[in-house]
């Protein structure tokens, strides 16, 4: 059974508009691009956690998501 943070990934993995948007925004302020994907869910009537979107892009074997995890969660 997949996670609701999995689904709302794979949601916005068909929708390259979102996926850039968000790509911008995480250059930028990774933090805040946690919370426009929560808000993202709120849309999709989706509701996940940051904790849980965190949990999930960390199982993602890219290592463009892993940096950007690390810059989310205050380093680098």
């Amino acid at each position: 059974m997949s996670s609701k943070a999995e689904k709302l990934y794979n949601l916005i993995s068909k929708d390259s508009k979102q996926k850039k948007s968000l790509f911008l925004i995480a250059l930028t302020n990774p933090k805040s691009a946690i919370d426009k994907i929560c808000a993202i869910g709120k849309d999709f009537d989706i509701d996940v956690t940051k904790e849980e979107v965190i949990d999930y892009l960390s199982t993602i074997d890219d290592e463009a998501t892993k940096m950007w995890l690390i810059k989310a969660r205050g380093g680098l």
